[in-house]
């Protein structure tokens, strides 16, 4: 795999790279337990996110049913201390056929995209699980950092223009994490920074269908919009941020 060719656009398409503040705390071998369950915790919201989109958009009441019954076993582990599923298996459940079909041309596109989105995240889920099993990390609850919720703020409340800033921030939400993931890389073991290249492609992926989707919704150019949400996620990225996550900015 070429790293420099995938993640150069994205570091194009980024308003700021990661400090090297964060990177120096993220290498602290004492503070891997935290990332890794952040890290997990990020690919369920990920999942959730592409969820809900079609959900909301798109999906008639069969197709949304079984897209929240994928992610309900995950969810009950992460939030709310259910048991740990057998997820492996869990995984060969999930596919397109119970999905709605729609003769309106993007909501197909939104729906082929955003299955095989929450199928890859919730693959990461489960490794990012059996890399902390494997290390004798528990899986402890944690608070979300403001970094989703700060570039949410943003978005405009009307349709379908709620539409496109949501398109446009899980854009930059995706492209934030392939860059992290390689700005990180370097410093980790063998085995963790073996995963974390493993997952540039498909994040690489993601953003730029998050970003074909939202210029197709929109009636006109989306560049402005797009270069707005890239000075609130670099503000986010590059100003004291007091807790430390996947996501977080300058460690405070």
């Amino acid at each position: 795999m070429d790293y420099p060719q995938i993640v150069s656009p994205i570091l194009h398409f980024l308003h700021c790279s990661t400090p090297q503040a964060w990177i120096d705390k993220a290498r602290d071998p004492d503070n891997l337990p935290l990332l890794l369950t952040d890290h997990l915790v990020c690919e369920l919201k990920a999942a959730q996110t592409a969820m809900l989109l079609v959900r909301k958009y798109v999906a008639d009441k069969q197709g949304a049913d079984a897209l929240l019954a994928w992610l309900q076993p995950y969810e009950a582990f992460a939030f709310r201390e259910g048991p740990e599923p057998d997820f492996v298996a869990l995984h060969k459940q999930i596919g397109k056929s119970v999905m709605p079909r729609t003769d309106d041309p993007w909501g197909q596109a939104l729906i082929d995209s955003m299955v095989l989105l929450i199928k890859e995240e919730l693959h990461h889920f489960w490794q990012v699980r059996e890399i902390m099993q494997a290390r004798a990390i528990p899986y402890v609850k944690i608070t979300a950092s403001r970094y989703a919720k700060g570039m949410l703020k943003a978005v405009r409340t009307h349709e379908p223009l709620t539409l496109i800033d949501k398109l446009i921030c899980g854009a930059y939400i995706e492209a934030r994490s392939c860059e992290r993931f390689a700005a990180l890389a370097p410093y980790l073991d063998a085995d963790l920074q073996k995963f974390y290249l493993s997952l540039l492609r498909s994040e690489a992926r993601h953003y730029q269908d998050y970003l074909t989707l939202a210029q197709q919704v929109s009636a006109e150019d989306i560049g402005e919009r797009v270069r707005f949400f890239g000075e609130v996620e670099a503000e986010l990225i590059t100003t004291p941020d007091t807790e430390f996550r996947f996501h977080s900015g300058v460690p405070a």
